[in-house]
């Protein structure tokens, strides 16, 4: 299955008390698309200013990434800046410069419109139910959202939801859009609106997987080397659905195994500044991987 993911193409800032990068590749259909390269064909659409360096994308183009739907307009890149302290769960925003993005209407090209697997990654939720009235008859769509539109855009929120079958956010977004301090309860407030899965990533701590076919818990691997949390949860997103869309299988077993998937790929994001490691990583070290997740939470009974 082809997958379709509409998001932002940046550069980021970022600050961590292991280092720094200035003006890195960024953007969260970057991260995803760089992720779910590794298991299905992805497109892209989004849009980049005059000043974006077009050959940081050509990891992209050689892992056959379709980036037709990729606009460049006058004007500058959508820009982040952040930083983290210790606790690597919580980034502090330090700028925003949303530019070309802020006038963002995502067209998709002809042949996107057949995609089977759709991925909104985190735009204005307005924006992610115009791409659904584009794509003909897709078989899953997912979507990611963040505080500002949960705050700032709560009923348009809704209204997506009712056309979303995953929606993946982290537990502080989980808790803010149920307005319910514990997660279950606000797993099934989420759910009473219209996704058939919520999948709640906790960084270092895992995921968590709530579904009419119950709940799951993955663990999140130790990792020795942390540098930079930004784009994890896009990469999470990335491997998740990417091996949906490689198995063609959506029953419940298997969204589990795509859990785990997603914290794989996760778990490599961050292990350098910006995509740096996903760009050099290979797909045996993606099996070893897994297979170590499995490891990690297998145990035998009495």
């Amino acid at each position: 299955m082809e997958i379709l993911v509409v998001g932002s193409v940046a550069l980021d800032t970022v600050t961590t008390p292991f280092g720094d990068a200035r003006e890195v590749l960024g953007g969260s259909a970057t991260y995803f698309a760089s992720s779910a390269s590794f298991f299905a064909p992805v497109s892209v659409v989004a849009v980049v200013g005059e000043d974006f360096p077009m050959e940081a994308l050509e990891f992209l183009r050689r892992r056959e990434v379709d980036l037709t739907g990729l606009e460049r307009r006058p004007g500058r890149t959508f820009r982040w800046r952040g930083e983290y302290g210790f606790a690597l769960n919580e980034a502090k925003t330090l700028e925003t410069q949303l530019n070309v993005f802020a006038e963002f209407h995502p067209r998709l090209p002809e042949p996107y419109r057949e995609r089977e697997v759709v991925f909104l990654a985190n735009i204005d939720p307005d924006l992610q139910r115009e791409v659904l009235t584009q794509v003909l008859s897709p078989r899953l769509v997912a979507a990611d959202t963040m505080n500002f539109w949960i705050q700032g855009k709560p009923e348009a929120l809704r209204q997506t939801l009712k056309q979303v079958q995953i929606l993946i956010i982290n537990d502080a977004e989980a808790r803010m859009l149920a307005e319910e301090p514990n997660l279950v309860r606000a797993a099934k407030t989420i759910l009473g609106w219209g996704p058939r899965s919520l999948i709640i990533k906790r960084g270092e701590y895992g995921a968590l997987s709530f579904s009419d076919g119950g709940w799951f818990a993955a663990p999140a691997l130790p990792l020795e080397n942390v540098y930079d949390p930004t784009g994890a949860g896009d990469a999470f997103a990335g491997g998740f659905l990417g091996f949906l869309a490689s198995t063609r299988n959506f029953d419940e077993a298997n969204l589990r195994r795509a859990v785990i998937m997603g914290s794989v790929m996760a778990s490599f994001a961050v292990e350098a500044f910006s995509l740096q490691r996903l760009q050099h990583l290979t797909y045996p070290e993606i099996e070893s991987r897994y297979r170590q997740f499995k490891q990690l939470a297998h145990f035998e009974d009495l």
